[in-house]
């Protein structure tokens, strides 16, 4: 194969969009092997997916997932951390499957830990909940669905390399051309959300998001403390914004958290209230600390989950206060279709509700699940950054009946994975494919894109910029559930994955001191708020951890 320069090297960054249906009827009918928010690029790298990608053919999405020689060796549980392949196994499992998701709590409860001055639970750090915090720039598709761009880079560690699955939905609509919503708002009025910072958040922004929702948009209000009370039945805006807004002003903090009596209630006042045509979504704003009454999880998750299936109303969680429920929280997200995110501080709150969940109301796909499959001749281990919850088993990707994730309009969704190239490796290297059921008619999508080994950059931190914050808040979640801080240069293996080294530990992770450098001079030069924030507790973790 001739030399490539950086410079051919920096055109070869895979995207793909666009239906696929001609594709999945063709699978359905002979058992075709299908080929393969997506990566910005800031200095003009990307070029599409076709048949002129550097003559490489993409790599491909297999129906099958063990060969002729029987099972695959070398993988991981799939509810562990990884999905790791030993070098030498005959018929290795080269593929990675996923739900969507668009979660960010983990990583706003952890900002607010560090700003208490101390270091999150690492229970509570889920990685892909840190990457997906940040804003990319990825190409949106015109339609509804998803694109798919892939890019990497390499590592300080040898033959290690981070590799980047972007997906994204079309951009969210003005308020004018959206679907009406009818939201269901369940608020937490126990105690504890008399702390600062919790039930005073939750009523100004709930107020100010009153005054933004259109005319021919309804809220319903249920309070719960140790019973759960229907405050405001599904009451349409119009005239009756007033109405709305003193049912706000009188939610005031009680005694216990029957959490599950506030999701029941909740879900029936939804149901009661339904409407045809349009978006009908539960809001729960709680610290999730049940207490009261059924504090079962999965009794709670249950009724959420049949209600989800029977009538398509989905859960927002809205999470909150020093000490929150976080796993309750975003599993109650999971079963009930939806996602999480967390609120400590005004501005937080104003985002979320007064532009997030007004922009985001409607779904542009559901079940929608991610396949990625390696290339046997160029890689040899490989593993997912995070969703360990989210996993799923590789033949249900085309099995509509499993559950996916729903996303929205206006979203993106990151993933992150390790991989470890072959010596001397040259050629495609991976195909990612996301499937969705459009959310009207079920009816099922797919779309590809692929990276080759010549597409990678040479460095990490030289990377696309949406790269590089990609790695910085990957890089922060992994030190935060090891505890983090130390240097992991010398008490970490380099054999990530092949049982050798650390499994929790990123090829080419930096100590937090140098993380916290490298952050500091990314938010200097992409000058982003959020990117600030994200240095900003880089540095507090530094200096609680010594």
């Amino acid at each position: 194969m001739a030399v490539t320069t950086r410079t051919e090297k920096r055109t070869r960054r895979y995207r793909a969009r666009g239906p696929a249906g001609a594709l999945l009827a063709l699978a359905a009918a002979g058992g075709l092997l299908l080929t393969g928010c997506g990566g910005g690029d800031d200095e003009g790298r990307a070029a599409t997916a076709d048949s002129r990608g550097g003559g490489h053919a993409p790599a491909p999405a297999p129906d099958r997932l063990r060969g002729e020689g029987g099972p695959a060796t070398g993988g991981a549980d799939r509810n562990g951390d990884s999905r790791e392949v030993a070098p030498d196994a005959p018929d290795p499992d080269l593929l990675s499957t996923f739900a969507l998701d668009v979660d960010t709590a983990s990583y706003g409860y952890a900002r607010r830990t560090l700003s208490e001055g101390r270091l999150p639970d690492p229970s509570t750090v889920r990685p892909e909940e840190f990457v997906n915090s940040f804003r990319q720039d990825y190409d949106r598709p015109d339609g509804d669905g998803f694109t798919v761009t892939v890019d990497g880079a390499r590592t300080g560690d040898a033959d290690w390399s981070l590799l980047r699955v972007g997906l994204a939905t079309r951009p969210a609509e003005r308020q004018s051309e959206r679907p009406p919503a009818a939201l269901t708002f369940v608020v937490d009025v126990s105690g504890s959300m008399d702390e600062p910072g919790r039930l005073d958040l939750a009523r100004d922004s709930l107020g100010t998001m009153t005054d933004r929702l259109r005319d021919d948009d309804s809220v319903a209000i249920v309070t719960f403390s140790g019973e759960a009370e229907t405050v405001l039945p599904m009451t349409r805006l119009g005239d009756h914004r007033g109405r709305v807004h003193d049912a706000i002003d009188s939610l005031e903090p009680t005694d216990s958290t029957n959490l599950g009596a506030g999701v029941e209630t909740g879900y029936e006042t939804a149901v009661e209230g339904r409407r045809t045509g349009a978006t009908n979504r539960v809001v729960l704003v709680s610290d999730a600390l049940a207490n009261t009454g059924d504090t079962d999880a999965d009794t709670i998750l249950e009724r959420v989950s049949t209600e989800r299936r029977e009538h398509g109303i989905t859960l927002f969680g809205v999470g909150v206060g020093s000490d929150y429920g976080d796993a309750l929280m975003e599993r109650l997200a999971d079963k009930g279709d939806g996602h999480t995110s967390y609120v400590s501080t005004p501005e937080d709150a104003r985002e979320v509700f007064c532009e997030q969940l007004p922009s985001h109301i409607e779904l542009t796909a559901r079940d929608a699940k991610a396949q990625v499959a390696f290339d046997p001749e160029t890689v040899a281990d490989f593993r997912l950054v995070g969703y360990d919850n989210r996993r799923v088993a590789d033949e249900d990707f085309r099995d509509d009946r499993v559950d996916g994730g729903e996303v929205g309009p206006g979203h993106t969704v990151t993933a992150l994975y390790a991989v470890r190239t072959r010596p001397g490796a040259d050629g495609p290297l991976a195909t990612a494919t996301v499937r969705w059921l459009d959310p009207d008619s079920r009816t099922p999508h797919e779309e590809s894109g692929t990276v080759a080994t010549d597409a990678l950059d040479d460095s990490v931190w030289e990377a696309d910029r949406g790269l590089q914050v990609t790695a910085a808040a990957a890089y922060f979640a992994d030190a935060l559930r090891s505890g983090g801080g130390h240097d992991q240069d010398h008490d970490r293996g380099r054999d990530h994955g092949d049982g050798h080294g650390d499994p929790g530990s990123l090829p080419g992770a930096p100590g937090l001191p140098e993380l916290s450098a490298r952050a500091d001079e990314l938010a200097d030069r992409t000058e982003d708020g959020d990117v600030r924030e994200l240095a900003e507790a880089i540095g507090r973790a530094e200096r609680l951890t010594g």
